[in-house]
């Protein structure tokens, strides 16, 4: 390994994800371009990680570095490379944990990019990915899901073929495909979500979720959106974690009444995603989901974007 670059700056950004898309549980994700996370990273001679500072626009988060997903990730991967140095960092929290949207797979996929940038021999991709997982298990606890992770890292819309040997799936999207978000202003833990799910389920549902699955990766590949619509449905966890959700069945409704070719659970929730092949449609949605919520004074965010082909991306580098 080279040296690395000590007294170097690096910001970082890395995107907030949709994981599961409808019936793709654990397998399916894509990258967003708003919102995100940022991180503020430099090498130092003092082994170990510092979290110097935490910018947050929601809740406090935990500064000692083996309770925060950034500072686990970084820890991780020091220890992969064997540096005799350490790493400081700020962490700029532009979303909640328990949001739905991968804020804790953002935090740790942000730091261990950042720091690789700054390695003058630069880990593989995959290799990155096993390090930032490191952090995504002090907020998933035993059950590791990569949907988020691989997607944030990766960029675009992933498939999570297999997680052992890990087999990650680039898939193709149209151009003109827009994804909505509405996060209400409440927190859903993953792993208190994950306990909702039935363990065994019959094999009608098996079928349709399988088939399902199939629909949507041919109609991304075909850039076939009736297909799209008719394939966006979970049977499987959507019935039951929907229940968590405040107003659920009248967002999804708004959604479709204003031009959505479907409309799902983003990850464990509470956030909801709908997709949709206009940025005018997009932005009707976005209206209709924050008039229904409005309507019931739950405070809301809001989110348009296209799928995020790059993943994390630098902001600036100093000296």
């Amino acid at each position: 390994m080279k040296p690395a670059l000590k007294g170097h700056k690096i910001r970082v950004f890395a995107p907030a994800t949709v994981a599961n898309v409808g019936s793709g549980f654990d397998i399916f994700g894509f990258a967003l371009n708003t919102p995100g996370d940022e991180v503020d990273l430099c090498i130092t001679s003092k082994p170990g990680v510092q979290i110097k500072n935490i910018i947050s626009d929601f809740e406090d988060l935990p500064s000692e570095p083996d309770k925060n997903t950034a500072g686990v990730s970084i820890a991780a991967m020091l220890e992969y490379i064997k540096a005799d140095y350490g790493v400081a960092l700020d962490l700029y929290k532009k979303m909640p944990i328990g949001s739905g949207l991968g804020s804790s797979a953002a935090s740790a996929v942000a730091s261990v990019y950042a720091l690789n940038c700054l390695l003058q021999e630069p880990l593989k991709i995959n290799e990155l990915l096993g390090l930032a997982i490191a952090g995504e298990k002090i907020t998933s606890g035993d059950s590791i899901h990569l949907d988020n992770i691989a997607a944030c890292l990766y960029g675009g819309f992933i498939l999570v073929r297999s997680r052992d040997p890990l087999d990650i799936i680039s898939i193709p999207t149209p151009d003109d495909l827009y994804c909505t978000i509405i996060h209400p202003r409440i927190s859903i833990k993953t792993s208190e979500s994950r306990q909702l799910l039935k363990k065994q389920i019959s094999l009608d549902s098996a079928i349709t979720q399988w088939g399902n699955v199939a629909g949507m990766i041919a109609a991304l590949f075909k850039k076939d959106y009736n297909l799209l619509s008719r394939s966006l449905k979970d049977v499987v966890a959507q019935p039951v974690r929907s229940i968590l959700i405040p107003y659920f069945e009248d967002l999804a409704s708004s959604a479709i009444k204003a031009g959505a070719l479907g409309c799902s659970i983003s990850g464990s929730g509470p956030s909801l995603f709908a997709l949709s092949n206009s940025k005018v449609k997009a932005d009707q949605i976005g209206s209709a989901f924050k008039k229904v919520l409005d309507n019931h004074d739950v405070q809301n965010d809001v989110y348009v974007s296209k799928i995020n082909q790059q993943g994390p991306k630098i902001i600036k580098v100093a000296i």
